[in-house]
């Protein structure tokens, strides 16, 4: 009978020890979560509002403590040399550190894994042959399932040992997925380390190619930034902001797998809605002119216009005594407000003050000793308040926009020098003969989302906007400048990340430079960053894809895969839709998720074939499971997602699909760049001739 293999000690097996650390860590990160979950709020404060407040932060601090048990704990380890360079890792030499996606500490309160924000982890990602930042030993791990079955070593600080690449961050980087968008922190590269890392001070714009990871440093670059300013950003407040509501959703669960669970998302259109309903669209003429930045001095005109200068005296009684202030001094008081720039709605709060003040100078020249409440009830005074209305009178911004829209004269007084004749005629609504029914109130009225955006550039004008500590804006090659001013103004007083591909613009107002966006933006000193490595997309993929740039993106540099796998890419012929059906059962034949990507219109065709043959499929944003791994994508959804495989069924319908040849190589440029590990080109129609070059 064979006797069983003898077992090797822990101390003797590498891999059993790290298992080891990863089971102490777990306990430890189980301890952690059990004292939070323990702390009495009754033993710390008796008022309620402060109870409140203790308790909604215990529970996010609970949820942030919650162990993932698909998600590593670790991803690597830095063993740092005895002795470190002059300022490197100060405090590290000698040391050991595992690093993760959050800290964990034992109960004696010694780190038992380091969060990746922290300073000393930062070698992990920079650390090179030629620096090692006092690194001796990087150390990656390699998971199945959450528990830990490989290992890879590299010791930078020996010169006998040549740079290789990683196989084990290859492997990462290209494992299939099912579900949302995941976070990337145990693979970021140099280059997407020093964006996520840059100050909270200034404004960064990232150019970045299809699977350059810009979405995902934008992403990380918030959670870094929570870390290292996380008292000021929790009173200033953090947001980012996507095309719409399938990229929400495909994002939203990387900030929480790092702890961070205060960043709210949202869309553009959701931050100038403020409780209007958009029912209405425009045609691309006139977007693009609402859009325009012009628009923004054709808004403060019309604000401003309210303002009309005293022709009378204000008569202010009180008790016995008449005071009256002569309308050439009010005049003057008027002229310094509008002359300071502030805010319609502060100025119209500061004039009645201003002429109470006027008041009280005249009390004290006949001898009074009047104090703040007298110039707080003059303030008050009805004839005062009657001057301040007809001198400086409410702008409702809702109202003033629809006038705008609606009444020729209106706009042609303030549009005077800045749109001519035939722009004016494009945004107006009610023309004679133009079929345009005039509406009578603003409840009534079907604005479009591009009105609602000049709404809140008026809103603005009249009070001013809040503005948070950062804000991260993705896929902001398709803002149009009036959108980037209303993302402006909630940050003017902070800093944002901009991300974006001016290669993937399928606005008719797309960017058309980040110089001119950023200038929009308001952060005219925002500096440009280029991200060109490609690690999501495939190499043949991407390269079949970059013969459309010089057509759609002149000038731009193509994305360079740094893959290993070359990923599998055909063009097919096809006769029916079966065919592409085919197509999709074939891929998902592997692991993974799949889209099947098509012009708009083609949808409901292929949607009916799924069905037909017996393949569930779902809608972009919602999530995949092990038995429905196939999405039926409409192009113009597409933007920012990315599946394992893709489909992507008629080339030429996709380009058809858009009002111009330009915009369609643009949106057949993205549909060509989402998969990650294969793509299959099905067509019926002759392929675009520009993918013939």
């Amino acid at each position: 009978m064979s006797r069983p293999p003898t077992p090797v000690p822990v101390a003797d097996d590498p891999l059993a020890r790290e298992r080891s650390h990863l089971a102490g860590s777990r306990a430890a990160l189980r301890a952690m979560r059990e004292d939070a979950e323990s702390l009495d709020i009754k033993d710390v404060t008796a008022n309620w509002v402060n109870a409140e407040v203790l308790a909604r932060q215990i529970g996010e601090r609970i949820k942030s403590l919650a162990d993932l048990s698909d998600t590593p704990l670790f991803f690597g380890r830095l063993d740092y040399l005895h002795s470190p360079g002059a300022d490197r890792a100060e405090g590290a030499e000698g040391e050991r550190f595992y690093i993760g996606r959050r800290h964990v500490h034992d109960h004696d309160g010694d780190p038992m894994v380091i969060d990746w924000r922290a300073p000393v982890s930062q070698p992990f990602y920079r650390a090179s042959k030629k620096d090692p930042m006092d690194v001796g030993l990087r150390r990656r791990f390699g998971y199945t399932r959450g528990e830990i079955t490989a290992y890879e070593d590299e010791h930078l600080s020996d010169p006998a040992e040549t740079a290789t690449t990683s196989k084990l961050l290859q492997q990462e980087i290209e494992r299939p997925r099912v579900g949302p968008m995941r976070d990337i922190v145990a693979t970021i590269q140099p280059e997407q380390d020093e964006i996520v890392r840059s100050g909270l001070g200034g404004t960064v714009c990232v150019q970045g190619g299809p699977g350059t990871g810009k979405t995902a440093v934008g992403l990380h670059r918030v959670a870094y930034l929570l870390y290292a300013h996380r008292e000021r950003l929790a009173r200033t407040g953090t947001l980012v902001i996507g095309p719409n509501r399938s990229f929400l959703h495909y994002i939203e669960q990387v900030l929480p797998a790092l702890g961070e669970l205060s960043v709210k998302q949202a869309t553009v259109d959701d931050l100038v809605a403020a409780g209007l309903e958009v029912r209405g669209t425009d045609d691309a003429a006139a977007a693009v002119l609402k859009g325009d930045a012009r628009m923004a001095e054709v808004l403060k005109r019309a604000v401003y216009a309210h303002v009309t200068m005293p022709a009378e005296p204000v008569m202010v009684v009180r008790g016995s005594r008449r005071w009256r202030v002569p309308a050439y001094e009010i005049e003057e008081i008027v002229r310094e407000l509008l002359d300071r720039s502030i805010r319609y709605g502060a100025a119209r709060e500061a004039l009645p003050q201003r002429i109470a003040h006027a008041v009280l100078v005249q009390m004290e020249r006949s001898g009074e000793a009047p104090d703040d409440r007298v110039q707080d009830a003059v303030a008050r005074n009805p004839a005062v308040k009657a001057a301040v209305k007809a001198i400086w009178p409410p702008v409702d911004p809702a109202k003033l926009v629809l006038r705008l829209l609606t009444d020729a004269d209106f706009l042609a007084v303030h549009a005077e020098g800045i749109l001519d004749e035939d722009e004016q005629k494009t945004i107006l609504w009610a023309l004679p003969g133009s079929g345009k029914r005039a509406v009578r109130s603003v409840k009534s009225v079907k604005w479009s989302a591009a009105d609602a955006v000049l709404i809140d550039e008026a809103t603005d004008i009249v009070e001013r906007t809040h503005s948070l500590g950062h804000v991260v804006l993705d896929e902001a090659q398709d803002l149009s400048p009036m959108q980037y001013r209303a993302v402006g103004r909630r940050c003017s007083t902070g800093s944002a990340t901009v991300l974006g591909d001016l290669a993937q613009g399928t606005t008719p107002w797309a960017t058309r430079s980040w110089d001119e966006a950023l200038a929009h933006l308001g952060k005219s000193d925002g500096v440009i960053e280029e991200l060109t490595a490609g690690f999501r997309v495939p190499t043949d993929v991407i390269t079949y894809a970059s013969r459309l740039l010089p057509h759609i993106a002149p000038g731009l540099t193509p994305v360079a895969s740094v893959r290993e796998n070359p990923g599998f890419f055909d063009v097919r012929p096809v006769e029916t839709t079966d065919q592409v059906v085919a197509a999709c059962e074939e891929l998902l034949r592997n692991e993974g998720s799949t889209g099947l990507i098509a012009a708009d219109a083609r949808v409901p065709e292929l949607a009916e074939a799924l069905t037909a043959a017996g393949i569930g499929h779902l809608a972009p944003g919602e999530e995949t499971t092990a038995e429905t791994r196939l999405t039926l994508v409409p192009a113009s959804l597409a933007k920012g997602l990315e599946y394992d495989y893709v489909v992507l069924d008629e080339p030429q319908a996709v380009v058809d699909g858009e009002p111009d040849e330009r915009t369609g190589l643009r949106r057949l440029y993205v549909a060509l760049t989402r998969a990650v590990s294969g793509l299959i080109v099905t067509h019926a129609a002759p392929l675009p001739a520009q993918l013939a070059d």
